[in-house]
C-alpha cells in the first residue's frame, strides 16, 4: 500500500534506523523516501544508496529565517562543511509575515548579516528602518568562519606581548580574540542543509567576508589606542589584509612587539586568502570551497593538486608556512634579530611589504637584502608550480608563464639599472638596488632600499608601468599578473594576423594550452575594468587632494589597486599616507580591496542585474 502514498520520511533519532526504514520502504514501492540524519558523514551514504533526499537535523538558521517568511521561496542556500549556513537567498511572496516588517524588528539570528535587498529598479543597502516588500530578493549571510580564523590569528601576537611584557597591547589583542571567538562559536549554533555552493554565492560571500574581516582587524589598533582616528586604523588594516603595504605610521618601530607582529600577521594571513585559510584551519567549508577559492585565491582559476580542494588548500598552506620558516632562518643568520626576521618573513611571502623600520629594508645589510630579493621572487611565482617542482624541478623550465615572469623581472631590472646607474656608488650597490627595486615593484611587495621617488621622470614612468604587471597567477602578488599579460599579448598578435590575413584561421595557445574564447573575453574584461578603476580612482583622488601633483595621484591609485604600497612623488617609500584626508584613505582602501579580490567579486556584488538574477 506504500505505492499509493506520496513519500516515506525517516525521522527517528537514529541514522541507521532511518536508513534501513527508507531502504525497506523503497523496496516495497514507496515513490519517494527522505531520511533525517544527524551525523554529517552519513549524508553522502544516504544519497548514494538510493534514498531520494536527506534532511539535516541542524537547520536552525534556515528555521529562524523561515518562521518570518514561511510562504516565501528559498532560491538558494549556500553552506559550508558541517552544514554551517553561509548565504541564503529568499524571494518574498505575497502574504509573507515579513512583508511590511522593518529589518530592525525582524528578529534575525545575532550572527546573520543582511547582504542586500534587490527591489525592482535597484539594490538597497539594508538599514534598520527598511521595510520588506513583496518580490524582494533578500540575501542573508552568516559569516563566522572568517572572523573566527582572524581571531585565532591574534594568538601569536598575544604570546609575543606576554613574552615582552607589553600588557596593555596584549589585553587589546585578547579582547579582540574574545570577540572574534564568541562570534565564531555563536555561528556554529545556526545550521543549514547542505547544497552546492555556486559561483554567485562564492563571489558574494568573499566580498562580504573581506569587509567584515577588515573591520575586525581594526579592533586591536582601536583597543590599544594606536590610532586616534578610526579611519587610520581601517586604512592600516585594509593595507595589511590586502597585502598592499601602504601605511599611515610615521615610524612602525614605535609600536610594541605585539602590535608589530599583529600588523605582520594581517599580511601573512591575507597573502593566500583568509577564505583558503578557513578551509585549511577551520574545516567548515566543504563543497563550496572551490567556488570560494575561485573568487578569492590569487590568479584566474584555483589549480587543484589533489582531488579534494581542502587537501589542496592544506598543502599550499604547509608550503607557505615552510617557506616562511625558511626565510626566518636565513634572515636570522644576518643582521636581523629573530623578531625582525619573523616580522619580515611574514610580510615577504605574501608580497606585503610591512617593515618594522621606518626606512624599510634600507638600513639592513646587503646579505639581508639579497635574501629578501630571493624570497620576493619565490612569492611572485605560482605556489602550485612550487609544489610540482618539489617532485620535478624541471617543472619551472616547462612553465611558459614562469619564463615570461622571469623575462619581465629581467626587463624591469635592466631598465632601472640603466636609468639609475649614475645615481649610485659602487657596482655591487647599484646592481643590488636595481635588482631589489625591480623585483619589489613587479611583485608588488613594496619594500624599498632607496628613495625611488627622487629618480628621473623617465624612471618614475617605468616604475608606474611596473606597478601594473604583477607576478604569476597562483602567487601572492597583485596587479594584472603574468598569465593575463600573456593572453593579452597573444590576443593582440592574433588580431594583427587577422588584419593582415583575413582568411587566416589560427588557434591561440599559451604554455602549450589552447586559449578558449571565454578566457580571452574574461581577460580583456578584467583588464578594461582594472584600467577603469585605476583611472576613476586617480580622478577622484585628484578632486579629494588638490594639493598633490599628477605623479603622486596617478601612482597612488596604481599602487593601491596593484597592492604595491608606496607610490611616487609625495607618497614615495620614505613618506606615508598619514597626511591624506579621511575620504582619500577610504577611497584607497576600497581600491586595495578591489585589487586584492581581483575586481570581479566587488563588481558583481554591486551589480543590480546580478542581484535580480
Amino acid at each position: 500500500r506504500l505505492g499509493s502514498g506520496d513519500v516515506v520520511v525517516g525521522l527517528s533519532g537514529h541514522d541507521e534506523l532511518n536508513l534501513m526504514g527508507c531502504l525497506i520502504a523503497g523496496a516495497v514501492g514507496a515513490p519517494k523516501t527522505i531520511a533525517r540524519f544527524g551525523n554529517r558523514h552519513v549524508a553522502g551514504l544516504l544519497r548514494n544508496v538510493g534514498i531520494d533526499a536527506t534532511l539535516s537535523s541542524r537547520v536552525a538558521v534556515a528555521n529562524m529565517i523561515l518562521q518570518f517568511v514561511r510562504r516565501d521561496r528559498i532560491l538558494s542556500v549556500a553552506t559550508v562543511k558541517d552544514t554551517d549556513a553561509e548565504a541564503i537567498e529568499i524571494e518574498l511572496a505575497t502574504g509573507s509575515p515579513a512583508i511590511g516588517v522593518k529589518l530592525i524588528d525582524l528578529g534575525m539570528p545575532r550572527d546573520a548579516v543582511l547582504g542586500g535587498i534587490a527591489r525592482r529598479n535597484g539594490v538597497l543597502v539594508p538599514r534598520g528602518d527598511t521595510a520588506l516588500e513583496v518580490g524582494d530578493h533578500v540575501v542573508v549571510f552568516a559569516i563566522t568562519a572568517v572572523v573566527a580564523a582572524a581571531s585565532i590569528a591574534t594568538v601569536p601576537a598575544i604570546v609575543t606581548g606576554i613574552i615582552y611584557g607589553e600588557w596593555g597591547d596584549t589585553a587589546a589583542l585578547a579582547i579582540s580574540l574574545a570577540i572574534g571567538g564568541a562570534i565564531g562559536l555563536l555561528g556554529r549554533e545556526f545550521r543549514g542543509t547542505s547544497v552546492p555552493f555556486t559561483s554567485r554565492e562564492g563571489f558574494a560571500t568573499v566580498a562580504m567576508s573581506w569587509l567584515i574581516l577588515i573591520l575586525f582587524g581594526t579592533l586591536p589598533y582601536l583597543f590599544a589606542g594606536t590610532f586616534s582616528n578610526p579611519i587610520d586604523a581601517l586604512f592600516e588594516t585594509a593595507a595589511g589584509f590586502t597585502t598592499t603595504g601602504a601605511t599611515v605610521l610615521e615610524d612602525p618601530g614605535n609600536l610594541s612587539h605585539a602590535l608589530l607582529l599583529w600588523r605582520a600577521t594581517t599580511q601573512w594571513v591575507g597573502g593566500m586568502g583568509i577564505i583558503v585559510l578557513s578551509i585549511a584551519v577551520l574545516p567548515m567549508l566543504g563543497a563550496g570551497g572551490v567556488e570560494l577559492a575561485r573568487a578569492e585565491a590569487p590568479g584566474p582559476e584555483p589549480e587543484r593538486m589533489t582531488p579534494r580542494f581542502r587537501d589542496t588548500a592544506e598543502r599550499l598552506w604547509w608550503l607557505y608556512l615552510g617557506l616562511t620558516l625558511a626565510e626566518i632562518v636565513f634572515l636570522a643568520l644576518g643582521d636581523m634579530s629573530l623578531f625582525q626576521g619573523i616580522a619580515h618573513a611574514m610580510t615577504t611571502l605574501p608580497t606585503g611589504g610591512f617593515s618594522t623600520e621606518a626606512t624599510s629594508l634600507g638600513g639592513f645589510s646587503p646579505y639581508t637584502q639579497w635574501v629578501v630579493v630571493a624570497f620576493m621572487l619565490i612569492a611572485g611565482t605560482s605556489f602550485a608550480l612550487h609544489f610540482r617542482a618539489l617532485r620535478r624541478p624541471k617543472a619551472y623550465l616547462e612553465s611558459k608563464e614562469f619564463l615570461w615572469y622571469l623575462a619581465i623581472i629581467a626587463a624591469a631590472i635592466l631598465t632601472i639599472a640603466l636609468g639609475s646607474w649614475s645615481l649610485g656608488s659602487g657596482i655591487e650597490s647599484r646592481v643590488r638596488d636595481a635588482v631589489f627595486t625591480g623585483v619589489t615593484m613587479v611583485t608588488g611587495t613594496g619594500y624599498a632600499t632607496v628613495n625611488w621617488a627622487a629618480w628621473t621622470p623617465g624612471l618614475l614612468l617605468a616604475l608606474l608601468v611596473f606597478m601594473f604587471l604583477g607576478g604569476m597567477a597562483g602567487s601572492t602578488a597583485g596587479a594584472v599578473k603574468t598569465y593575463r599579460l600573456g593572453i593579452l599579448y597573444k590576443t593582440i598578435g592574433s588580431s594583427l594576423k587577422r588584419i593582415a590575413y583575413p582568411s587566416l584561421v589560427a588557434v591561440q595557445r599559451f604554455g602549450g594550452r589552447t586559449i578558449e574564447p571565454r578566457l580571452v573575453h574574461g581577460v580583456v574584461a578584467f583588464f578594461v575594468l582594472y584600467v577603469g578603476f585605476f583611472v576613476v580612482g586617480a580622478i577622484l583622488l585628484g578632486f579629494m587632494e588638490p594639493a598633490l601633483d599628477l605623479t603622486t595621484i596617478g601612482s597612488a591609485s596604481a599602487s593601491a589597486i596593484g597592492n604595491v604600497g608606496p607610490a611616487l612623488g609625495d607618497l614615495g617609500p620614505t613618506s606615508t599616507y598619514s597626511g591624506l584626508g579621511a575620504d582619500s584613505k577610504i577611497l584607497l582602501s576600497f581600491l586595495m580591496l578591489v585589487g586584492r579580490l581581483e575586481i570581479y567579486p566587488i563588481v558583481i556584488l554591486l551589480t543590480h542585474r546580478w542581484w535580480r538574477r
